[in-house]
């Protein structure tokens, strides 16, 4: 994305040796892991609601967690800046910033669904360098950037290898919500799911990881914030996927988000989004 003063490309920061970010990483989805699980698909969970219109809920395990997160980084790298859901913006002097997001699918979590999960992602001026996503109760972790594009979990590791797909007409679809963003955004959800041979609905961050997997083409949302789609860019991008907005550009801040499984359907799914006016 280029910088709406100079017109430039934001610089990649330097990084020779990523070992203590990617640890730093990790120990925070363990931290969040150890948060959140003794509340999950108990009897005394309770939700608030945070919302204006649509029911948005949040627990205490939403913010034990990105508490937690936030002490990981407290101790290991008091120098990055952090920007999570559930709290105000660190600003931080590195150049570096973590992109955290607690609990990716609260509506799921509470719903007692394994579609959640916990988003870890490490971007500098240009965007993602690195993400994670990590879902505790099956026990998977899914990671890219840095040369590294794997999933660990019960089944013991794996490579990250997105499909070859190319043909929208072979293609699998999700979204989480049906109902997706405006009148105009759900008609172009709509013309690109009538074209497609699968659409499932309701994966949260899960969905994401699949396309990384190898098991899904094409996410659509819109609607989102930073803090919902940074780490899945990261770990999609490393597997060999696209993720931009529907106009096709960078999306990391949030907004309308396209991830697919490769450049072919990418580029089939984008060309039916561009005609979606730009809000």
């Amino acid at each position: 994305m280029t910088d709406p003063l100079t017109g430039a490309a934001p610089a990649r920061l330097a990084l020779t040796d990523p070992s203590d970010l990617v640890a730093t990483a990790h120990a925070m989805a363990d931290a969040a892991r150890a948060a959140i699980l003794p509340h999950f698909r108990t009897a005394t969970l309770v939700a608030d609601d945070k919302g204006v219109g649509r029911f948005d809920p949040v627990t205490l395990a939403d913010r034990a967690a990105e508490a937690a997160m936030r002490a990981v980084l407290a101790n290991r790298r008091p120098d990055d800046a952090i920007l999570g859901e559930e709290e105000d913006y660190r600003p931080g002097t590195s150049g570096l910033t973590w992109v955290i997001d607690p609990i990716d699918g609260t509506r799921g979590f509470i719903s007692g669904t394994a579609s959640w999960g916990v988003l870890v992602a490490l971007c500098d001026a240009a965007g993602p360098i690195y993400g994670l996503i990590d879902q505790p109760y099956i026990g998977e972790r899914f990671e890219g950037g840095f040369g590294r594009s794997h999933v660990t979990g019960p089944m013991g590791r794996a490579p990250l290898i997105a499909r070859a797909t190319a043909d929208l007409g072979a293609a699998t679809l999700f979204t989480t919500f049906p109902e997706i963003g405006t009148a105009a955004e759900r008609a172009g959800f709509e013309a690109v799911r009538d074209r497609v041979k699968l659409t499932r609905y309701g994966m949260d961050c899960y969905a994401y990881a699949l396309v990384a997997a190898g098991q899904v083409d094409l996410v659509i949302e819109a609607g989102l914030a930073s803090y919902d789609i940074a780490a899945p860019i990261a770990v999609i991008e490393a597997a060999g996927g696209v993720v931009t907005d529907w106009q096709g550009r960078p999306v990391h801040r949030g907004g309308r988000a396209l991830a697919a499984a490769n450049p072919l359907i990418h580029a089939a799914a984008l060309a039916i989004l561009k005609t979606i006016p730009d809000a």
